[in-house]
């Protein structure tokens, strides 16, 4: 056997070199023929790669939990078109490289739906990328500043489904709205992006450094092929409260700024 698990190893078959020696029993046991053992060996190796890889591609994902559209409470909202959201979570849309756009105010669990077909494109074997828009910005910028930008630009351009979340939360300034336009274009009828965001399109604007020609230039590339759900309501986070009355003072977000160089 200890050739067997050597050889294993060096082949990198690491399911039947922990599971050959239970296999060989009952096959011995069940009486098994060598082609059902090889079938057994072979299938239970393919599955743990299968896993492994599965495995892997979530944790690349980056996503913010384990989110599932089966946990969202689909009756919080007081708009929400659930039938759209789950023919969405078919993941048809990554085929034809169409984005989808989530709109709504903050704590209608916009990033949850994001994040969970994000989950589900993981399991489809796709390659998924979850980042909040400042998260982007801040080390393209640093990227930028040290003349890798384009090695950097890679990161975002190549999964096959990016979710950039908290579009417009924190508004971006030049450079920031000029390194997002990059992204977006370089992702135009190539992949799909999924976005977050708090603010309708008519107010893009005011994200992308109150630019109107680039915004114009961003929505053309994002709606030209697009899915747009908005989602209306109280903010679930809100939801325990006696009074809502009591929730907290809103203070204005400062702006996203450029990584120290």
């Amino acid at each position: 056997m200890t050739t067997i698990t050597n050889t294993c190893k060096e082949l990198k078959l690491s399911w039947i070199r922990d599971n050959h020696q239970h296999e060989l029993a009952e096959a011995s046991r069940k009486n098994r023929t060598p082609e059902q053992l090889l079938e057994r060996l072979l299938n239970g190796e393919t599955e743990a790669r299968k896993t492994r890889a599965t495995q892997r591609r979530l944790r690349a994902a980056k996503l913010p939990g384990i989110h599932h559209l089966d946990s969202f409470d689909w009756t919080w909202p007081t708009k929400i078109n659930a039938d759209h959201i789950r023919h969405l979570a078919g993941l048809s849309f990554t085929k034809s490289h169409t984005n989808i756009v989530f709109i709504g105010t903050v704590g209608l669990g916009k990033s949850h739906l994001a994040s969970a077909i994000g989950r589900l494109a993981c399991l489809r074997r796709q390659n998924v990328l979850f980042e909040s828009a400042a998260s982007i910005v801040n080390p393209l910028t640093e990227a930028q500043s040290k003349g890798n930008l384009r090695a950097a630009m890679r990161r975002y351009a190549k999964p096959q489904l990016l979710i950039i979340d908290e579009l417009g939360y924190l508004p971006v300034d030049r450079i920031g709205a000029e390194l997002l336009f990059q992204v977006f274009g370089d992702r135009y009828e190539k992949a799909s992006t999924i976005i977050t965001t708090n603010r309708p399109y008519k107010d893009w604007t005011q994200t992308f450094a109150n630019d109107a020609v680039m915004t114009s230039a961003v929505l053309d590339r994002i709606m030209h092929h697009c899915e747009t759900v908005v989602i209306e309501g109280p903010s679930y986070r809100m939801k325990n409260r006696v009074d809502l009355s009591e929730q907290p003072k809103w203070r204005a977000p400062q702006s996203i700024k450029p990584a120290s160089r």
